[in-house]
């Protein structure tokens, strides 16, 4: 018997004529795994819980235990209003709001453009500048010449500081070009024999075809563009250009305290509940939208995976 044969021998079990790895769990393999799901269930779900009970937990039901509450009594939402109602949370989530929209629009824009042209056979200095994008990845600018680059574009404390240098990724142009080089030629010399130019091909052929890419990769741009604060921190030295990830930090990090008179209330709730309202105020964006974009990243990060 020849080891190819014995191999294909033992990787068979006996009376099925499947290979091993085709067979169903054993049942402690799928109590295994049942253990391992709820496991990081847990370990991701238990600070969440704790951080929106502890931001509708009231002063007092906080002192009592401890300063965090998993599921209080009286639920109130008198953090989230005295948080909302003192015009510093809701003008930096404006800011991150906006910044996220237009960040995402045009990096996918360039995104989507870039990689089409580096997806196409024939593009005019296509391998040349498919290195330097590849080059990327090994050789990243560091603070310093991106601060004095952006200080010489006249971007300091404007919004496009927070916008131009994390624009294009390297990585999802990689994915997006891979999608694109995946989608049939057939669709593009029939298009060219109708008289569709290249604008026309990417706009309503390829673009259609690829909505599960542009979703997954838009997500990434977005969660990018929302959680970022190191460029604003850096850039931006007026407080009301502040994104809300910037006062998040100042506020859980830093320890900065909330300032009573500020806020417009005599009284501040506890600074724990606060602080936690100001954290699910930022995460809560992200965590709505994210569902409906769940059934894309399947298809789209492994098409591009396997195919780059």
């Amino acid at each position: 018997m020849s080891a190819p044969q014995f191999l294909r021998r033992r990787a068979t079990r006996r009376g099925t004529g499947r290979p091993a790895w085709m067979e169903p769990p054993s049942p402690a393999g799928q109590t295994l795994k049942l253990v391992v799901i709820l496991a990081m269930i847990v370990a991701v779900g238990y600070p969440f819980l704790l951080a929106i009970g502890t931001s509708l937990s009231s002063k007092a039901e906080l002192a009592a235990n401890g300063g965090y509450v998993l599921f209080p009594e009286h639920p109130t939402l008198e953090a989230y209003r005295v948080v909302l109602a003192g015009g510093v949370v809701t003008r930096a989530a404006t800011v991150s709001v906006g910044v996220t929209l237009v960040g995402t629009a045009l990096s996918l824009l360039c995104t989507v453009c870039l990689a089409y042209g580096l997806s196409r056979p024939g593009t005019f200095a296509g391998k040349p500048l498919l290195l330097v994008v590849v080059g990327t990845f090994l050789f990243t600018p560091g603070v310093i010449p991106n601060y004095l680059v952006v200080q010489e574009l006249g971007m300091i404390d404007t919004y496009g500081a927070m916008v131009l240098p994390i624009m294009l990724n390297a990585f999802n142009v990689i994915v997006v070009r891979a999608f694109f080089q995946g989608i049939p030629d057939e669709l593009h010399e029939a298009a060219r024999l109708d008289g569709a130019g290249e604008l026309t091909i990417m706009c309503r052929i390829v673009l259609p075809l690829s909505k599960a890419v542009i979703a997954v990769v838009g997500m990434f741009y977005a969660v990018t563009y929302w959680n970022s604060f190191f460029n604003a921190m850096l850039y931006i030295n007026d407080s009301n250009k502040l994104p809300l990830q910037v006062i998040l930090r100042s506020y859980v990090i830093q320890g900065d305290t909330f300032n009573a008179k500020a806020l417009g209330v005599s009284v501040l709730p506890a600074t724990t509940a606060l602080s936690m309202a100001v954290l699910m105020l930022a995460v809560l964006p992200i965590v709505a939208v994210y569902p409906f974009l769940q059934k894309y990243f399947v298809k789209g990060v492994l098409t591009g995976a396997v195919k780059a």
